[in-house]
This record gives structure tokens, sequence and C-alpha cells, in this order.
């Protein structure tokens, strides 16, 4: 169930403005409660309004529009957030509009930028601005704005007809010379963009192995961290020169070529708090779909099965090993043909055997999918002659980069049918789940020249390079089970969250190699994509774009197989985002490594399992807030002003600095101010602020830097679980399924003494924790799964209590063997007072010494 959000009373002024020369709406931040914890919005103030003032009220957002100047002003209180003066709304003026361009701007510069002269308000109402915008070539543009809701903005800047060919569009805001950007869909090198230029289209590169620039999920939505965000709602090629060119200007250019009369359609976006500006992106491109809770993984995989012999194999060893694994999926070979939507029967004799095992065994089951029929392919022979017969390939094709011929035009209805039809040949054997490659060939363009396509319903490349992702992923979501199913996809865009569960990066190298690092394989150099560094960058560059869920090959593709110590680095990583899944271009699974790869994985995959109350709780609140869940640091507590590549908070509790360095043990931690737990030592590290506070921290493999904020409620499932699917077989002996969708069971709390905080979980069970003096109060409110009983783990204390008890009175004091049998009562082990309640409400005190 969804926590709803408070609402904030919006102040509405009763016009735009008071003079013709100042029009202004005003409007209160719409900032919901849109953390699960008390205070958790990343400001360390506890108020939630990010301006640490304790006042707990929301800043004003205003739009202002000057007439005279002209400029068009974002506000927050007094403060801009962000200013388009006259060179802010730029006319790219070309001789005539050539058809052989792309008009892509990384390549392409019009003849002239014309700027603006003068302007004329026309509509000044309480909800609408419309103006004539005047160019020094004496060209006029119309630019209409709408106040959607509180700190939304809807804009419209369209040319008008008539003068000179205009083959772009470019906005120019000025910003803060010192705050950092975030967005713009999935980098490898960084996730703050200041001072760089960045492409949002897949471009050849011929600097890197990959050769192209790996601009995948290509996004034009970017965030400051003063709490503004400027989303650009058009798929034509697009750059950002994110303060690149001048520290106090983002620009954004637009190809819009031939379709430049339709002009620019984009939103402002104001908060308190930057990490709220994603609710606003969601509110106007679609909030992201919701996979079923089992797609939290583990996930494991192969990249090439020999047979369904060795499938099977697998899904047994994964139970006999007692390794934590909710889903399984069948890599390519597998159907006579790629994409034959059969089995191959030599290789699979029995694939419905094999899928309702997997079921069995408590795992979902998922295939790896393409959008193509090879026309040299015997096994899909009759589908390619239906397709070809009936027109479902595009009208007109250019380059392609699959090994498969074209692919599907999803914009005929017909063609669109024709593959659903096949999609479900699948899914009723109990396919719940795909991983969809490739699907890239529509391109702008190369060098500036255009890669023409077309396709059915009259598109072309130029914006069929960003739409085609989202109606290829659309035919699949749209057959998944209405209980929920798992879409893992390589590409993406502005908008397709609404059909895309989980993004995974595509190929990246299985090193601990950064973005663009040459490294050596089997005596030669590569210019490489990236490794682990690669990976955490892109999923942190990902949540702020409004993909949420992340989910990387751990251990790498390319040049694989990957070191045990990679593989294990990567687990670590991977353990800690709100999806998991394992698998490598060599085939490595984790009882193929030695002894200690294999118990440092079982225990990282278990921990990522029994997270599973903290993540869904935070997935959930995706559709009332949408702030990311795995959340770089400078977004997080943009206050401080510094921006690590590495570092993140995971929801709101829990900090995360994963080892990157070969042969690294032990790492430079940035720490926001407050008192953080080592999870795995119990440490205490003080950061007294107010900056960050960097320490080193022993890291040894196995042990990734991971750490409690003080105070913070963190839930999870017991310590024998197993999968989060059904299964056949429940239980806990060896070759048995001990499974959450079976039975949820005891709930486990770990806290610590630190300031107030709440927490309401998916289910409504309620959580708080106060700290007063030598006091820690802890109480639960069971909800509709976790009913149970409850187990606590209160860290961070020096020596045992003097006493534990709730409103029953007071709890007996046992060892940790009489406690794990008992349902009631408290031991006290390193560090740690673990507390076992039976089922109902409680309300629990710890008195310290």
């Amino acid at each position: 169930m969804r926590r709803p959000p408070i609402v904030l009373m919006a102040v509405l002024a009763s016009c735009w403005g008071c003079n013709t020369d100042t029009v202004s709406s005003t409007a209160t931040s719409e900032t919901s409660d849109t953390s699960t914890t008390g205070d958790g919005d990343g400001d360390g103030d506890g108020d939630g309004d990010g301006d640490g003032d304790g006042d707990g009220e929301p800043a004003e957002i205003t739009l202002e529009w000057i007439e005279r100047t002209p400029e068009l002003r974002l506000l927050r209180g007094d403060e801009v957030l962000l200013s388009f003066g006259p060179d802010a709304f730029a006319l790219g003026e070309v001789a005539t509009i050539n058809d052989a361009s792309s008009y892509d701007p990384l390549f392409i510069e019009p003849d002239a930028w014309r700027i603006v002269a003068s302007a004329q308000t026309l509509t000044n109402t309480p909800d609408q601005l419309e103006a004539t915008l005047t160019y020094t070539s004496g060209a006029t543009a119309q630019l209409i704005v709408d106040r959607l809701a509180p700190g939304r903005y809807e804009a419209r800047w369209t040319p008008n007809a008539g003068g000179p060919e205009h083959a772009m569009l470019r906005l120019a805001p000025r910003v803060d010379t010192e705050e950092g950007f975030y967005g713009l869909g999935e980098l490898f090198d960084r996730p703050e963009h200041r001072g760089t230029l960045r492409a949002l289209a897949l471009e050849f590169d011929p600097a890197l192995e990959s050769s192209t620039n790996e601009a995948h999920v290509p996004v034009p939505f970017l965030t400051g961290t003063r709490g503004w965000g400027l989303y650009i709602n058009d798929d034509h090629a697009s750059t950002f020169d994110v303060a690149k060119t001048a520290s106090d200007t983002v620009i954004a250019t637009v190809g819009t070529g031939p379709d430049t009369p339709t002009g620019l359609h984009f939103y402002l976006f104001g908060a308190d708090h930057p990490l709220d500006i994603t609710a606003h992106y969601y509110a106007v491109s679609g909030y992201p779909h919701l996979p079923a809770p089992w797609a939290l993984g583990p996930w494991i995989w192969r990249d090439e099965n020999q047979d369904q012999a060795e499938v099977e194999a697998d899904i047994q060893t994964l139970r006999d090993l007692d390794l934590a694994t909710s889903g399984i999926w069948v890599d390519r070979p597998y159907a006579s043909g790629v994409n034959s939507f059969d089995f191959e029967p030599a290789q699979f004799p029995d694939p419905q055997a094999m899928i309702d095992q997997a079921h069995a065994m408590g795992l979902r089951f998922a295939l790896w999918h393409t959008p193509y029929l090879d026309a040299d392919d015997p096994a899909v022979a009759p589908l390619r002659l239906e397709a070809e017969q009936n027109g479902y390939f595009p009208p007109a094709t250019a380059l392609l980069t699959s090994n498969w011929d074209e692919p599907i035009d999803f914009t005929n209805p017909a063609a669109y049918s024709f593959w659903q039809d096949q999609i479900q040949l699948y899914t009723a054997m109990g396919v719940e789940g795909f991983k969809l490659d490739y699907g890239e060939d529509v391109t702008v363009g190369i060098n500036g020249i255009r890669t023409v396509w077309s396709f059915a319903d009259g598109s072309s490349e130029r914006t069929m390079h960003k739409h085609y992702a989202r109606l290829y992923h659309q035919a699949y979501q749209e057959l998944l089970p209405d209980t929920g199913g798992f879409l893992l996809t390589r590409t993406g865009t502005h908008g397709d969250q609404a059909n895309v569960d989980v993004i995974w990066p595509g190929d990246l190298d299985a090193t601990m190699t950064r973005h663009g690092e040459v490294f050596e394989r089997g005596g030669n150099n590569y210019t490489g994509v990236g490794g682990l560094p690669a990976a955490i960058v892109a999923g942190l560059s990902l949540g702020p774009s409004g993909f949420p869920l992340f989910a990387s090959d751990t251990g790498g593709y390319r040049h694989s197989p990957p070191s045990p110590e990679t593989f294990v680095r990567w687990t670590e990583y991977a353990a800690l985002m709100p999806v998991m899944q394992i698998g490598t271009s060599s085939n490595d699974v984790a009882w193929e490594f030695d002894d200690s790869v294999l118990a440092a994985y079982r225990e990282l995959t278990r921990l990522h399992l029994r997270l599973f109350p903290y993540f869904w709780t935070h997935i959930m609140a995706l559709s009332d807030g949408g702030r990311a869940i795995a959340r770089p640091l400078g977004l997080a507590f943009p206050e401080l002003g510094v921006h690590p590549s590495f570092d993140y908070m995971l929801g709101d509790a829990l900090l995360v600095a994963p080892v990157i360095d070969a042969g690294a043990v032990s790492r430079e931690v940035t720490f926001p101010p407050g008192q953080w737990h080592h999870w795995w030592t119990g440490e205490v590290v003080d950061a007294p602020g107010p900056g960050a506070t960097t320490q080193t921290i022993d890291a040894p493999l196995g042990r990734p830097p991971l750490f409690l904020r003080a105070g913070q409620l963190v839930p999870m499932l017991r310590p024998t679980i197993d999968s989060l699917a059904p299964t056949t077989v429940p239980g806990t002996d060896p070759g048995q399924v001990d499974s959450y969708a079976t039975a949820p069971g005891r709930l486990t709390i770990r806290t610590s003494a630190g300031p107030h905080a709440a927490l309401t979980l998916f289910d409504q069970t309620e959580l708080e924790q106060v700290t007063s003096g030598p006091t820690i109060q802890l109480s639960n409110k069971p909800g509709a799964v976790f009913a149970a009983g409850v187990s606590y783990e209160v860290v961070g204390l020096s020596e045992a209590p003097i006493s534990v008890g709730d409103q029953l009175g007071p709890l007996p004091q046992l060892d940790a063997a009489a406690l794990a049998d008992a349902e009631r009562g408290w031991a006290f082990e390193a560090g740690i007072v673990h507390v076992k309640l039976e089922p109902g409400p409680h309300t629990t005190v710890v008195l310290l010494r």
C-alpha cells in the first residue's frame, strides 16, 4: 500500500503580476513526505525543508516574467534558481533546411544564433503567461507557460511562420556557479555533470572499444542541487552543455531540423530539496512501472547454457548450496533460431518441465529476447516470410547494428499485434519476464549526416532513435502477468520508465577499471567502457533521471572471466542495490570459484534478500514522492557542496561506499554530518559537520563499507530466507526453500540510538525510534504482512543495557542460543542488543547505562 503524501497548502497569487513589466505566478513548492522516515530528506536538519532552520515551512516557488529585459525567472522565495535572459531562448538560423543533415548539435552548428531583442506580454492570468518574443533577426516566437501544480510549470516555445529558416532551438538558463547537476540518463564516467558536454543520443565514438558513446538511456532531464529541474520533452538529437562553456550557464541545444515549426515543449520544476524534483518529472512523464516483488532478485544466469540439463542442475545446486535466489533467466541460444519463439528440441526437450521445476524451487523464470527475424536463419523463415509479406518491417532502413537484419516496425499496429502473438507463446508457458537486448539500430546519424529511416506511422529516425525503445518495451510489458513481472532492458529514454522495470548497462568490462581507462588483456590494450566503477556511476546516474531500478552484470561482461576479487567486489555492490542479477559472458557462477568466494557470495546475496522490506518500502514510495533509491551523496546532501562519484545513500538510512580499486583493502569514505554505525563491525564514525568528513575505513574482501545512519530503522527478513517467490518445497533443510511468499515471517529491525525516526512499511507496519537521555524507545504496530512478531538489533553499544522491557513488563535476559529458540527476551552480544517480541503491537524501552 502507498503511503499518502503530506499535502501542503498552495499560496496562490491573485494574478501573475501587478504591472506590465513584471508578470509572476506564486505557488507553494509541492513537497511531500516522499521519504519513509521521519527526516530522511538528506539535509540532516530533521525538518524536511532543506533550509536547516527547523521551522518545517516550505518555501514559495515563483515563476516571474520581466517584460522589459526580457527575462523569465524561477524563484524559491527570494532566491533565483534559474534565469532565462534574452540569450536563453535562441533560434538557430540556417539559409535553408538541408534534408541530408541530422542537425545533431554534437556535430552541426547553425549559421547564426538569434537572441531575443524584445517581448510583449499577451496574457496575464493567475494560471498562464503568454508572450511574443521578437528576435534580432526580426523573427518572432510565442512563449506560453502554464502552472500545472505547485512548483511545476509547463512551457511551449514556438517560432512563428515566415521569416528566416530555423533548424535548432537552444535553452540557456543562468545557474549558480557552485551548484552540482544530476540526471540526463545513464552515464559511466561520473554522475555529476558540471563542466561536461553530454550528447543525448547513441553516437559513434572510435575512442572506446565499444565504438559508441554508450548513451543507451538518454534522458533530457536535468536537476540542479539548489532545487530546480529542467525537462525537455523532445525526441530530437540534443546536447546539454552543463556549465562547460560558462560556469553560470546550462546550454540545452535541440536539433529540431525540419520539425522546428512545432517548437519546443519543456517543463520547469522547483522544490525545497533536489531529491524531490523527480516527483515533478514523474507527474508529467509517467510514474515508474513497478516489477513484481520477486523481481528484486537475486537473479542468476549463464551467457550460454549447454542444455536443459545444465539449467535444471543449476536450479538444484542453488538450493543444495543454500544460495539466496529468487529468479533465473536463460540467455541465448535456447531457441531453434534467434526469435523463433520456441525452444530447440535437441537442447531443451521438455522446456515446460524446466520452467515448472524453477517455479517449484522458488524461482521466477525469464528469457533473453530481441526485436528481429534473421533473414538467413531457416528456423525463423516462416515468421520472416509472414512479416515481409505483410509489411511488418520499416519501409526504409539505414545502417543496421545488430546481426539479425532490421527490427520489427512497432509503429505498425498489425506488426505490433503479430509480435505480441508470438511473445504469448512464451508467457503461456509461465515465462514471467524478459531481458530485452539490442533494438538500437535506429540512430540519428553519423557525424552529422542522416542515417535515414522511415516507419509506418510516418516518423523517421529524427525522433524514432528515442521512441523506438518505448514501443519495443511496451509490447512486452503489456503481456506480463497482472500480478507483476520483470522487464530488464538495455535501452530507454524519457517516459520509458512507465514500461521498464529495471535497466542493465549492457556490456561492461569484467574489471575494476574506470570508463575510458586503458587496460591490458591477453597482450592487447583496450580503452574500456569501464568495469565496476562504471556500473556504480550508471546506477547513480539513472536514479535522478527517472529510472530508479538498475542491475549490472555482476562480475562484468567484456573480457570475462573476472578475477575472484572483481567478482566479490562486484557482488558487494550488487547486493547493496534494490535489484541484483549475477552473470558474465564466461558463464561464471559462484560455486565454480573457490570456497572463500562462495562464502562471501552466500552472505552478500542473503543480505540483499533480507533487505527486501527496506527496498520494497522505498520502491512503493516512488508513486507518492519519487525520490531516487540509490542517491548520489552530492544530491542527497547538497548543502555539503561535495560530489563523490562512488558514495551513495541507499534510501534514507544506509550509506554505501563500494570498493572500486583492485587490491584495495580500505576505502576513503565521505560522511555527511551525524553519527554512522559500521554495518559489519559496529564501529561508530562521528562526523561533526557542518561540512563533510572523510575517513579511511577498512574494507576486507566481502565486507564493503556500509553504514547505518544513527537512529534510522532498517527492516529485514529472517536470516534463513532463500527466495521472494512462491515454492512447492517450503522448508529450511538442504534442497528446500525458505520463501517469503510462503511465509513473510518475523520482521527484524536494525537501529541505534539517535535522532527521532519513524518508518511506515509498504504493508502499513508502523515503526518508530525515540532516544531520550539514557533510554531508547522502540515502537511497532504490525501491518497486513508482518504480523508474526518482531526482532530488534540495536547497534552501537559498548556495554549491555541495564534493562529491556515493553508494555507487558521486563523481558528476560538470555544468551544468544537461548534467545534463538525463544519468543520473547533479549541478549547482548558484540555490541548489539538483540530483542525478540511475540506477535502484536509493542512499545519497547532499552535503558542504557
